[in-house]
């Protein structure tokens, strides 16, 4: 069975691939597909994205989809960058340039006032409507510098309770921790029984 997932960001559908590994379900992504729908993310929240992106891939496409919407919450700049986690800066900013943004914002705030969390909502949709959400998520703090050469996005800067970056993490270990993992994990029972319909 194929489920369609709402991204074109190949680094995250082989996380949720690696993290699933579902005997008998494909997740394919948007980047294999002809004339995808056009996405337009303006929900204020993890979640309402989550279902814009789910609803008019189901809609578009007459298919199950599922998508998710992440992104960093960091208390001392009153959550952001939240929802515009991928846009933090501008579009066109690099992973890299948004970390040093993100430094630059907290230049001066000692340690114990950097805490963060990465949160991510991953929402389940049906060609007929039926709807399924669940969150996931990953406390931490933001470092002073970026370390590690894994992962990607804000990973080289979140300091983990550890000691370790989410980046010095081999990929298997943050799979195991990860909130995108805690998402996927509580959704899964979703996609087990969706797969026991359809095969029975």
């Amino acid at each position: 069975m194929k489920l369609l997932v709402a991204t074109k960001n190949a680094h995250k559908l082989k996380e949720m691939r690696e993290i699933l590994n579902i005997p008998g379900l494909k997740l394919i992504s948007l980047l294999e597909v002809e004339n995808p729908p056009e996405i337009v993310e303006d929900g204020s929240t993890f979640k309402e994205n989550a279902l814009i992106k789910a609803r008019t891939v189901a809609n578009s496409l007459s298919c199950w989809a599922m998508a998710d919407d992440s992104g960093i919450e960091v208390d001392a700049l009153k959550g952001e960058p939240g929802v515009h986690s991928a846009r933090f800066g501008g579009e066109d900013l690099s992973d890299a340039q948004r970390n040093r943004l993100l430094l630059q914002r907290l230049e001066g705030v000692p340690m114990e006032k950097r805490t963060a969390r990465f949160r991510c909502v991953m929402a389940v949709v049906s060609p007929d409507g039926e709807e399924f959400v669940a969150e996931g998520r990953c406390e931490g703090r933001i470092a002073l510098a970026p370390r590690g050469d894994h992962g990607f996005g804000y990973d080289p800067v979140f300091l983990l309770p550890d000691g370790r970056t989410m980046a010095e993490l081999p990929p298997e270990k943050k799979n195991r921790i990860s909130h995108r993992y805690r998402a996927l994990q509580a959704i899964r029972p979703v996609l087990v029984k969706l797969m026991e319909a359809r095969l029975g």
